[in-house]
């Protein structure tokens, strides 16, 4: 579609972050094969993108959602603005989470990390957050950090299967090395300390990329699935809304998973709605499965 016809009679303001005109390829969502579990990771940017902000988004951020339509999905800046219109908006789902200035619902205030799931498909067993930070179970900054980080978990029972998996998901510090490379220090513990003999997966914003020392923190014991996925077709995860061409290698989102799984497929999904940006992020999934016992 050309942009002149396009933007006819919206106006470019509002559809500021068209990405029709740009060189990069638009790699669309696949269908889930049956046995596997997708799990996927958006950072849904909590204002605007290209002078677009939230309530512009929300009805192509959802369609890009519900096109993928993981088995759980790990978000990050999810704004009270984001989580009122969600918990609307994919009714499919049940969600877990909590703010990370206050610790209160996310519905009410500042940023969180929740954790969305089919609940036609699982229970949630348990669930938890906690803070990245010498202090985590209350809220509070890392060393250096530029504002406080929390992480979200739950554990999901199949009610088909009754196999378990416990989802993990966080959005590290976008100033301090030192910050991320404590919460990737803190959250490998708590794994450690609190899933052995569990599958898990990992979904996050990590800030960094597979050079950084998080993610090599992160990667003792998770597998990249952009990596290990029998089927990967993948692109940088953050554009800015921009070019994505000028950063089409530049990965800072990721889906981490235990050994209890082999990946199948991993997507960036590049392609966006109505050909625009759903966010400053390209939003990216992983269909695994479950190694039999």
């Amino acid at each position: 579609m050309a942009a002149t016809t396009f933007f006819s009679g919206y106006g470019a303001e509002k559809y500021g972050d068209y990405c029709g005109d740009f060189d990069f390829p638009g790699i669309s969502a696949d269908n889930q094969e049956a046995g596997t579990i997708r799990i996927m990771s958006f950072n849904i940017r909590c204002g605007d993108v290209n002078d677009v902000h939230v309530p512009d988004r929300i009805g192509i951020a959802v369609r890009q959602i519900k096109e993928i339509m993981p088995d759980s999905l790990g978000i990050q800046e999810a704004t009270p603005e984001w989580m009122k219109a969600l918990d609307i908006k994919l009714p499919l789902y049940a969600w877990v989470g909590l703010d990370r200035e206050k610790g209160v619902s996310p519905k009410e205030n500042g940023e969180s990390c929740p954790i969305f799931y089919l609940k036609a498909r699982y229970t949630l067993e348990d669930s938890g957050n906690f803070w990245i930070s010498d202090t985590p179970d209350v809220p509070s900054l890392g060393p250096g950090a530029g504002c406080k980080r929390i992480c979200t978990w739950a554990k999901l029972k199949d009610r088909e299967t009754g196999k378990v998996y416990v989802h993990v998901n966080t959005h590290y510090d976008h100033i301090s090395e030192e910050a991320r490379v404590q919460g990737a220090d803190i959250v490998t513990r708590f794994i450690d300390e609190n899933f052995k003999g569990i599958p898990v997966v990992f979904t996050a914003d990590m800030n960094t990329t597979e050079k950084g020392e998080a993610y090599s923190v992160m990667t003792r014991k998770l597998k990249d699935a952009r990596f290990t996925a029998a089927d990967s077709v993948t692109y940088g995860t953050f554009h800015a809304g921009k070019d994505p061409a000028l950063n089409a290698d530049y990965y800072i989102d990721f889906v981490l998973y235990s050994d209890d799984f082999d990946g199948d497929i991993y997507r960036t999904v590049t392609k966006g709605i109505d050909d625009r940006f759903v966010s400053d992020h390209f939003p990216i999934y992983a269909d695994l499965v479950l190694k039999t016992d």
